[in-house]
Formats: C-alpha cells, sequence, structure tokens
C-alpha cells in the first residue's frame, strides 16, 4: 500500500494537477488539515528536481494563505471552530498559556514552531484568538515557511537523483522516520507548548 502511494505521489508529480494539489495540501495543513504537505513535497522533489524551488515556493504561498484562514478562524470563529480543532489536537488546556506567551515570545513562537514538525495550524489558530500582529504574523509566515520548504526543496534538488534511490530503496525506513518526526511533534507540542 505504502508503495502504491508513493507511486501515485511520484506518477501526480508529472501532471498538471500536482501543483494544485499540493498548494490544497499546503493550504489545509496550516489551518485545519493534519498531514503535513511534505507527504506531496518530498516525492514530487524527487521526481522533478528541476522544479523544487517552484515546488517550494507553491508550498510556502499556499501554507501562508491557509495559514491566514488559520488567524481568521482564531480571531473570528474561535468559540466554535477555532476551539474545536485546538482540542481535536490535543491543546484545548494549553491555549490560553500560549496566548499570553504571545505578549512576550510572539515573534519566536511562530518563526520557531513553523520551523519544526509541529502543526503549524495551532499557531495559526492561536495567532489569531491571541489578536497577534497580523502583519507581523504574514511576515513571520512567509520567513519560517519558506525556510522549512525551501531547505527540503534545495537538499532534495542538490541531492538529485541519489536522494529518489535512496527513498525508493528505504520507503518504509524513510516514512517511518516521518512518521515518527510527526508523531513527535505532536507530543512535543503537547508538552512544550
Amino acid at each position: 500500500m505504502l508503495r502504491r502511494l508513493y507511486d501515485w505521489v511520484i506518477n501526480l508529480a508529472e501532471r498538471p494537477q500536482a501543483t494544485w494539489a499540493l498548494a490544497g495540501v499546503s493550504f489545509a495543513e496550516s489551518s485545519f488539515f493534519p498531514v503535513p504537505p511534505d507527504v506531496m513535497l518530498v516525492p514530487m522533489c524527487v521526481a522533478q528536481p528541476k522544479k523544487a524551488w517552484w515546488y517550494a515556493l507553491v508550498c510556502t504561498m499556499a501554507s501562508v494563505v491557509g495559514g491566514l484562514f488559520g488567524y481568521a478562524i482564531g480571531a473570528l470563529l474561535y468559540e466554535s471552530v477555532g476551539l474545536f480543532l485546538i482540542q481535536l489536537y490535543g491543546y484545548g488546556d494549553k491555549v490560553e498559556a500560549f496566548s499570553q506567551a504571545y505578549a512576550e515570545y510572539g515573534h519566536w513562537i511562530i518563526l520557531i514552531k513553523g520551523l519544526t514538525p509541529i502543526p503549524y495550524k495551532v499557531v495559526t489558530i492561536t495567532s489569531g484568538f491571541a489578536h497577534y500582529s497580523l502583519f507581523w504574523f504574514i511576515v513571520l509566515s512567509v520567513i519560517t515557511r519558506g525556510l522549512r520548504f525551501f531547505l527540503v526543496a534545495g537538499l532534495l534538488y542538490w541531492i538529485g537523483p541519489s536522494a529518489r534511490t535512496f527513498i525508493e530503496e528505504r520507503l518504509g525506513l524513510v516514512t517511518a522516520l516521518f512518521a515518527v518526526l510527526v508523531v513527535g511533534g505532536f507530543i512535543a507540542a503537547i508538552y512544550l507548548f
């Protein structure tokens, strides 16, 4: 099943709708969806390394726009949608502390948490809930999300075909390590948030 999913994403990378799918996942992940865009970004960069920079740009822009949607959920719909999503991801009891931390460390929270596997949607929704400066939210989101996605794309671009060979020969291991990072990010967010 894992091999079929990987092959599907690799084949998708060669189609015109690949970029739209990547943008959709990036947008959704920043506001409500649990799966990070790396699930598509990595195989797409492996399949077409010459488009790695384009994919990173698409990921960054869609993630920032999705972050604005998450910000709006926190600012305008926190009591209904925002609280539901925060509780769904297990952070309901930590939002107040996180909101207070914004007063002192807002810039650092966005920069650091935007780079890590900690779910970015928690940052975006809480930023809106805390009424963090929208201007700084956008600027810092572009920096942190861009840095994250361009690092991944750059690494895959420079490693090139050997990255594809490594991933395809060790797909189970690579997937397991990725899952550990994602789950570790959720766990870290729960205990460090």
